[in-house]
């Protein structure tokens, strides 16, 4: 796509630009134009042009981001459903997200937020501290940038991440990792946990269905395990003849527990028609529980399985010994078998994760809430 080729918005009042927020990472290039240099993609603008993001653009010689203080909507979750099934287990999450992504997923599962462009949905009134205050007030442990890819409203997470951090509050980013190296470190400093949307394991899908790289999410995932102290999860949605063969889903599975390690959990869900991709059929059980097998033979400790109605797949299981010691039915906890330090109850073998003496009682509910 040749983004200079886009016809730029007309006047700073009342256009879209009128509530731009000052951008980071990003250069000044010798024929007057910006290079974003948030994510891969290196966008390269000319005044009123914006990136395929949609929410970064160039204004007055500078990269700035357009939807800062401006959310898509808020939402109480169970933590269960960012997918995190090893951080603070059965807690209620303050989950939020603005619009646009800077992939194109054909696939995508919730691409009325991630390729929104009705901006008069978004919440004018959603400043950091009012987000960090809201959590507080309805008593949840973390706050979620989720619904779509929060790298791409960089400024917006850090600062509201800090705020958080302020009051207490844990963080969780709910992304696909696509960022570029330092934009990364700046975007995690204040991070606790993520889950990454690795689409596939190949280049030729990501080019093909995302318009994206490989490459740079395995780089932030080896990041996240290794340079940072943030609990990592992450997600795979099985496509079926696209990514769930069964090589590639054992590629994926060595490649996890090599370079990341054992214990890091992998969640495979099941794919619906969607978005520009309706003529594949919904991923079938069978494949998810063989994929599961897959993943665990390949060393996995903890492989969970997504979309589906599946209590032993979504339940944890204690490395040690196989006894279970977190049973779950879709979002809601059931039986409990960890000590009051996060050890199984039957061998004594610590869980990975981020663990409080009980669990939460927040079950499945899903409750939309206003900040005023």
């Amino acid at each position: 796509m040749d983004l200079t080729a886009l016809s730029p918005e007309s006047g700073p009042e009342g256009d879209r630009f009128s509530h731009a927020h000052p951008g980071r990472h990003w250069r000044a290039l010798t024929s007057g134009a910006v290079e974003c240099m948030v994510c891969p993609r290196r966008c390269k603008m000319h005044h009123g042009q914006r990136g395929l993001c949609y929410v970064r653009g160039a204004w007055d010689g500078e990269v700035v981001l357009t939807t800062y203080g401006r959310s898509s909507g808020f939402c109480i979750d169970p933590i269960e459903k960012k997918p995190l099934n090893h951080f603070l287990p059965g807690t209620p999450i303050l989950s939020f997200g603005t619009a646009g992504c800077n992939l194109t997923c054909t696939f995508c599962q919730n691409w009325e937020i991630s390729k929104a462009r009705a901006w008069d949905r978004l919440n004018a009134e959603a400043e950091p501290e009012r987000i960090a205050e809201a959590a507080l007030r309805h008593g949840c442990r973390s706050v979620a940038f989720t619904y779509n890819d929060p790298v791409i409203f960089l400024e917006y997470a850090a600062d509201t991440a800090l705020a958080c951090h302020e009051r207490g509050l844990k963080t969780v980013a709910v992304t696909a990792g696509y960022v570029e190296p330092d934009a990364r470190v700046d975007f995690f400093r204040h991070i606790d946990a993520a889950n990454v949307d690795l689409k596939g394991f190949s280049e030729d899908f990501y080019r093909k269905r995302c318009t994206g790289a490989l490459a740079p999410v395995l780089d932030t995932l080896r990041y996240l395990a290794h340079d940072t102290d943030i609990w990592l999860e992450i997600t795979t949605l099985l496509i079926p003849t696209l990514n769930d063969g069964d090589d590639e889903v054992k590629a994926l599975a060595d490649w996890v527990a090599e370079t990341l390690g054992p214990d890091v959990p992998l969640h495979l869900s099941a794919f619906h028609p969607d978005h520009k991709m309706r003529d594949l059929p919904r991923t079938p059980a069978s494949t998810l529980t063989r994929a599961r097998r897959i993943a665990r033979e390949a060393g996995l400790h903890h492989v969970y399985l997504g979309n589906v109605h599946d209590p032993e797949g979504s339940s944890t299981y204690c490395a040690g010994c196989g006894h279970r010691v977190i049973e779950r039915d879709w979002y809601a906890l059931g039986a409990w078998g960890l000590d009051h330090q996060g050890l199984c109850q039957s061998c004594g073998t610590r869980l990975p994760g981020v663990f409080e003496a009980a669990p939460g009682t927040w079950g499945r509910r899903r409750a939309p809430i206003h900040l005023a």
